[in-house]
């Protein structure tokens, strides 16, 4: 491309508190229409709104997570604008004085490579309602009107839809493995504003930037982007960059898999940013400054003791450490005794193939203490791999414990010596044309031996042990 493209982003993450910020009313999904709402939701007059601490704290312990600077004092604004869902003509934010600022976001790569995306803030804010449209009426739901947000703004440093999508998806586990959020994309608890701008390769200057809004998946994230990316392209190669590309907000239409104008952005200047009269600067004392920097292991530092004390692959650790529910079920299986390179292969392959509808790693019917011991018993010689899959497969639909699936299936392994012995006489004696050219040097006959033992014994015999005593038998 003779095009070099400028991302930037701004992540809505709506915190995980039991109350507003502002005000007690609760911010549960999915209740009846404005139901959960009071004079502060509402913005009646002579209401006034008192900060919850359990948003500041969210606030900080994420803030310590990116490496950024934590302000101990911030402040609150009003930032001035009509829309139906913002029933006090103004939104509560921050702008001079955030309380995160700075930071970053390293994403990785397949090839090992990786890269800093810089933050530039992340601010404390109040969401608005939702508007739901019904053909020509619109009703407005107030329930939303309140929830604490965590504005997170990137610094614009990516440089593709792939590199937009991997930091939001590493930004989304974060404040997962943080416990500052549920993330729920489809509930939009994570919702993100994307800006993209093209320029010629080897520019440095900063040209107009269409704001997409309001996404909330990250594969059509990606696809908006890369529409976008035409779009302003072909407009700068026809010569009407100027007339189509303009400062504006955006949205995707998903069924057409195309941006559409929404309206123009407005800058800054024109929300009339001020100081909220009735809120007083955020102090956060140093004890609660020490109590919420004392953050749980995040992805990255959870996949390198994976790799330097399990001795897993990379690429391994970081599936596994993508979900920080696939981590924590990874972990219980360690601790029950599984080995830890082959739990891998029977979490992330063998258990999460088969599931299916609605089944996930939070319900499976399998649970880390029966993997665990599924990859114990094949360790230990109780049955083959090939006989755990169909264990498994078994487990997935009955409530039994693992050994009695064994039995019930009759999967066990034979590994007492004198048995296995008994079925190698048997083989030898009626192949010894073949023992006599196997003596003779066609070495390649000893897997005929093996599999002749196998089907002697309807699979259960152990394999390690049949080879160990095949070996001696016929040398």
């Amino acid at each position: 491309m003779k095009f070099e493209v400028v991302i930037g982003l701004e992540v809505h993450v709506q915190l995980n508190t039991k109350t507003k910020i502002f005000c007690s009313c609760p911010t549960s999904f999915g209740d009846v229409p404005n139901t959960n709402v009071c004079t502060v939701c509402l913005g009646l007059p002579g209401a006034l709104p008192v900060l919850n601490k359990e948003a500041v704290k969210k606030a900080i312990a994420f803030g310590t997570a990116i490496n950024a600077t934590v302000h101990k004092k911030s402040i609150f604004n009003r930032k001035n604008y009509f829309y139906p869902d913002l029933p006090k003509g103004y939104q509560i934010s921050q702008f001079e004085i955030p309380i995160v600022e700075g930071g970053e976001i390293i994403i990785d790569f397949e090839d090992g490579r990786k890269r800093r995306i810089g933050v530039t803030r992340a601010h404390l804010e109040e969401d608005a309602g939702k508007n739901i449209h019904y053909g020509n009426v619109s009703h407005v739901d107030l329930n939303r009107a309140g929830t604490p947000l965590l504005e997170i703004v990137s610094e614009p440093d990516m440089r593709s839809a792939d590199e937009a999508a991997r930091y939001l998806k590493k930004l989304h586990s974060i404040v997962r493995y943080l416990d500052i959020s549920d993330a729920n994309m489809q509930e939009g608890s994570f919702r993100c504003d994307v800006n993209i701008s093209i320029r010629p390769k080897g520019d440095d200057k900063l040209y107009t930037r269409a704001e997409i809004k309001n996404l909330n998946s990250f594969k059509f994230i990606q696809k908006a982007i890369e529409y976008e990316i035409e779009r302003q392209v072909n407009a700068w190669e026809d010569g009407v960059y100027e007339q189509e590309v303009v400062q504006e907000t955006r949205l995707f239409d998903i069924d057409k898999g195309i941006t559409k104008s929404m309206r123009g952005k407005e800058d800054s200047a024109e929300y009339r940013y001020f100081p909220d009269p009735d809120l007083l600067p955020v102090i956060i004392p140093d004890e609660m400054m020490q109590e919420c920097s004392k953050i749980p292991e995040l992805p990255d530092e959870k996949k390198a003791r994976y790799i330097d004390e399990l001795g897993i692959k990379e690429y391994d650790a970081s599936v596994i450490t993508s979900q920080k529910e696939l981590a924590y079920f990874y972990e219980e299986m360690i601790e029950e005794g599984a080995d830890a390179k082959l739990s891998v292969t029977w979490l992330t392959v063998e258990l999460l193939g088969r599931f299916s509808g609605e089944q996930s790693i939070t319900n499976t019917p399998v649970d880390a203490k029966k993997l665990a011991l599924v990859v114990r018993r094949i360790k230990d010689g109780t049955i083959s791999a090939k006989a755990a899959k169909d264990v498994l497969d078994y487990l997935m639909k009955n409530e039994i414990t693992v050994d009695d699936a064994i039995e019930k299936l009759g999967l066990k392994q034979v590994s007492d010596d004198s048995a296995i012995l008994e079925i190698i006489e048997e083989v030898l004696n009626s192949n010894i044309d073949k023992v006599e050219e196997y003596k003779s040097g066609k070495e390649k006959l000893f897997g005929f031996f093996v599999g002749q033992v196998m089907k002697a014994s309807r699979g259960k015999a152990n394999p390690a042990k049949v080879n160990e005593l095949l070996k001696k038998k016929l040398s």
